[in-house]
Formats: structure tokens, sequence, C-alpha cells
């Protein structure tokens, strides 16, 4: 099925891209470029061709791994994203790691302690994430840590007076603690803080707000009844049958959240000038470079679906009553 889901995502994205309102040979040509100009372009790209004909290449390409040349880069499609994947990868993975180390703790602290100030902070929290807009946010933290206090870096992946460390992952936190650039991995992880945050604030809340319905719903059964009366310790039951019984419905939650945060990366990183994927598509978008557009949704969909299935093995494998 995972082949039809991508299948719908080329075919909506490549008719989709191809009514926005605009000429990318114009945008090429130039304003003052003569009509022989812009009728040369758009043959060499294909332009003057029915859409059910450049959708046909674009997905026998896409077959043979080719995603294209970008009409803004005149690279391969494949070879932008490939650089740009690193810078993605690592917010979103630092994104990830602090919306579970966090979002778990709190939602398990609000179910227990369920009607108190704990829960009503928890509460508060997760229903600001899932109202405040991600710019609006990343806006903020800006304005207050790096505008306003000093504290934290507004843009990019290091400083300016700083080499980025020698290449292995891509992942600048990585390559600079294994080669010992020490300098490199203390201001790359500053660098992270506040596009991290403000990407992880969303999934966060919604990790919370999963976790707490879960914990409440288990902490109701009868085998945690049955094993206070026992005699078994609070934080026992919590840890080791509530925690346990109730991530089983958060991983879905958690799993998709990878697909969201990908996905939500693209405004995260323009709000700070993050040299990811989300930036490169945003500069593809305004100038309509179609083959990037499609690349970029193709990547994200396919890491989706992929992620779901992982998902689903994760619930067979945990859960006995699926595998029954």
């Amino acid at each position: 099925m995972l082949v039809f889901v991508l299948f719908g995502v080329t075919l909506c994205t490549f008719f989709m891209s191809h009514v926005i309102p605009g000429d990318p040979a114009q945008m090429m040509a130039g304003p003052h470029a003569s009509a022989d100009t812009i009728r040369s372009i758009r043959r060499q790209l294909g332009l003057d061709r029915p859409l059910w004909v450049q959708y046909g290449t674009y997905l026998w390409g896409l077959l043979h791994g080719d995603l294209g040349v970008s009409i803004r880069t005149q690279q391969p499609v494949i070879h932008d994203l490939a650089a740009f994947f690193p810078a993605t990868l690592e917010l979103v993975l630092y994104a990830f790691l602090l919306a579970i180390v966090t979002g778990i703790p709190l939602g398990v602290l609000a179910a227990v302690k369920r009607n108190t100030v704990w829960d009503y902070a928890a509460r508060v929290v997760s229903l600001g994430g899932v109202s405040v807009p991600v710019f609006w946010s990343g806006l903020v933290l800006i304005l207050l840590f790096y505008a306003r206090l000093g504290w934290l870096p507004a843009s990019g992946r290091l400083d300016p007076s700083l080499p980025p460390p020698p290449t292995i992952t891509g992942l600048y936190t990585v390559d600079s603690a294994l080669t010992g650039y020490w300098a490199d991995f203390f201001n790359s992880l500053w660098h992270l803080v506040l596009p991290a945050v403000t990407l992880s604030y969303v999934q966060l809340s919604i990790i919370v707000r999963q976790v707490r319905s879960s914990m409440l719903e288990v902490l109701g059964k009868e085998f945690i009844l049955t094993g206070r009366a026992n005699g078994l310790g609070r934080g026992f039951l919590i840890v080791r049958y509530a925690l346990r019984n109730a991530l089983v419905p958060t991983i879905t939650v958690i799993g998709l959240s990878i697909g969201s945060l990908l996905g939500g990366a693209v405004v995260t990183e323009t709000v700070f000038d993050w040299p990811g994927m989300g930036n490169y598509v945003v500069q593809s978008i305004a100038s309509l470079d179609f083959p990037a557009i499609m690349g970029f949704t193709v990547v994200i969909g396919a890491a989706y679906v992929l992620i779901n299935l992982v998902v689903d093995l994760l619930h067979y494998a945990l859960d006995p009553q699926i595998r029954r």
C-alpha cells in the first residue's frame, strides 16, 4: 500500500505545483527577456509539453532514482537534497529527543498528580503547544533570548568565525565530537537550542496529552488496583506496569511525530535561517522550481510512510494482543 500512497503524493504534488500562477521560464529569463528567449527556456525545461507527458517523464525518472534537475540551482535535485539533509536531520533529531525527554515525564506527572497544580501546568503547556503557531513562537524566542538577553544565537549552525568540522556524517555535533573539534561541538549545540525548542514544542504538547490520557486509563485498570492491594510500591507500579502499557498507544504518536517534525522544519528553518531542506524548498517555491518542490515532497512523503510502517511493526512487537 505504501507504493500507492507515494504515487498519490507525486500525483497531487505535481499537478498542484503546476497550477500555481507564474512561469518559471519567465522568472529564469528575467523581466526584460524577449518572447523567443522565454519560449526557448520553456522548451529546454520541457514545460511546452502537455502536463500528462511531463508527469509521465517525471514518474519514469523517479522510478530510476532521478528527482530531476533544479531550475534554480541547475543541479540534480537529489544532490541538493543530500547536501541540505544533514542539517535538517540534526535539527529534527534534537527536537525529537527534546520532545520525548520532556513530554513523557510531563504526561506521567500530569496523570499521577491528576487535578493538582502539576496537572494544570502540564495541560497549559500542552494547550499552548497545539495553539501557538510555530513561526510566532520562534520569533518570540528570538526576540527574548537573542535581541533582548543576548544569550543564544538566532540563526545558522555555527558562528562565522568557526570553520565547520571535517565532514563524516554531516551532523555538526556528531562530526565535531568524533574529530575532537570541541569548540564547534559546543557552538553548534548552542545554535540548536532555539530552533530545536521551537520545532519540538508542538510535538511535545501532543505527547504530553497522549501520555496523560493513556496513563489515566491504565491507572484505573484492575491489575493496577490488584497490585496496590498486594502491597506493590506506587513508583514500581507506575514505572513497571502503568507506563509500559500506556506507551503502546503513545508509540503511534511518537513515531509519526518524526514525520511531522520533518514537515514542520520548513517553517522553523525559515524563521531561524537554518540551512536545511526546509529553507531550500521555501526558496524553490519562491522561484517556482517544480522539480525541487516535488523532490522535497516525495522525500518527506516516503519518510512519513516508512515511519508509519515501523510504528505498525513496533506495535506488533510490543502488544501480544496484536500478535494473537
